[in-house]
């Protein structure tokens, strides 16, 4: 009888202790999406969204919002599903905090207890980046906004969002979510805005390693250039290969996606991949904690258009001037951190 419980009891520790094990070796995400204009249905005469409004151009009712929502989650549920769902996902083209608080309370993400990270930008259409982070995994230390300056000084774009915090209880993360300034009116001309994102980036981003070369930094966004412009080679000085990536530099796992003909957004029917997730040496070879084991572009059939001319690219929820009720223009992208043994 003795006998019996004492097996028993090693049994029960033994399940124990195993579950702490496979705990311990679940991966940990961090994604970004580009949510495409989610505006809520309240006139807000700070930024000019007239055309998100019940009667402005776009007739944006309650009901195609709440469907924007169901959408939005849907997709962040499913997103890195095998891998254990999304840790920390930055987001841009939020209109404010109460749009990313109906986001995460949805059915769709309840169960995941998202908390959220905001912080209101200058744009003129009052479009933000914020963050939403499983408040199970990981725990907010402190944010920081950055007003991107830019050589038109009469230009008003979204502020950089730092959001340091720990994950799992055993590594401490640095995550710099960004949507850079648009090619409108050319590349000529809109090239100096985007250098000056990729100056303020790097900025940061150096200020983090040079007080701590070990540091994991996460810089991710819409960066509206894609992995060979020189924003991102000569000003931010990310890397083309971790093997080229030494300590307090940058290496982008974006780069050969995109070389590979891998996107995540086109335009005028040429593929690109400008949603980009960009880390630090300190998550290449760390001592302990997690480290960089893979790039992602979640690419599901119900995110594609099916037929017509856009067929094969990204179901927006507008298109062409007409209603479409789909998700964004954009696909998320998301790495994937392995703990270290």
């Amino acid at each position: 009888m003795r006998i019996n419980r004492l097996i028993f009891t090693l049994f029960i520790i033994a399940s124990v202790s195993f579950g702490f094990a496979q705990e311990e070796s679940q991966p940990a995400v961090i994604g970004f999406y580009n949510l495409e204009n989610l505006f809520d249905t309240i006139d807000d005469p700070l930024t000019d969204d007239a055309e998100f409004l019940p009667h402005g151009e776009n007739q944006w009712t309650a009901e195609r919002y709440e469907r924007k929502i169901a959408n939005m989650s849907k997709v962040i549920s499913l997103m890195a599903k095998d891998e254990g769902g999304v840790v920390v996902l930055g987001v841009s083209e939020i209109e404010n905090e109460r749009v990313l608080i109906d986001l995460v309370n949805h059915p769709n993400l309840k169960a995941m207890n998202y908390g959220v990270a905001h912080h209101d930008s200058p744009d003129r259409r009052g479009v933000d980046v914020a963050f939403i982070y499983q408040k199970d995994r990981f725990r907010v230390i402190e944010q920081v906004p950055y007003r991107l300056v830019t050589p038109d000084t009469s230009f008003y774009t979204r502020d950089q969002l730092l959001v340091k915090g720990v994950i799992d209880g055993v590594d401490t993360l640095h995550l710099i979510v960004n949507h850079w300034p648009s090619k409108r009116g050319g590349e000529q001309r809109s090239m100096p805005k985007r250098i000056a994102a990729a100056e303020l980036s790097k900025h940061i981003s150096d200020s983090i390693m040079h007080a701590n070369p070990a540091a994991k930094v996460i810089i991710m966004g819409d960066l509206n250039d894609n992995p060979n412009a020189k924003s991102i080679l000569n000003y931010l000085g990310a890397k083309k290969k971790s093997s080229d990536t030494h300590v307090n530099e940058l290496f982008n796992p974006m780069y050969k996606l995109y070389m590979d003909g891998i996107w995540s957004y086109v335009y005028r029917d040429e593929p690109n991949v400008i949603d980009q997730i960009i880390i630090s040496y300190g998550l290449l070879a760390p001592k302990t904690g997690y480290r960089y084991a893979g790039v992602k572009i979640f690419r599901a059939n119900f995110l594609l258009t099916k037929s017509g001319s856009y067929e094969g690219t990204p179901l927006r929820t507008f298109a062409g001037g007409s209603y479409l009720g789909g998700y964004s223009d954009h696909l998320p992208v998301y790495i994937i951190l392995e703990k270290v043994n």
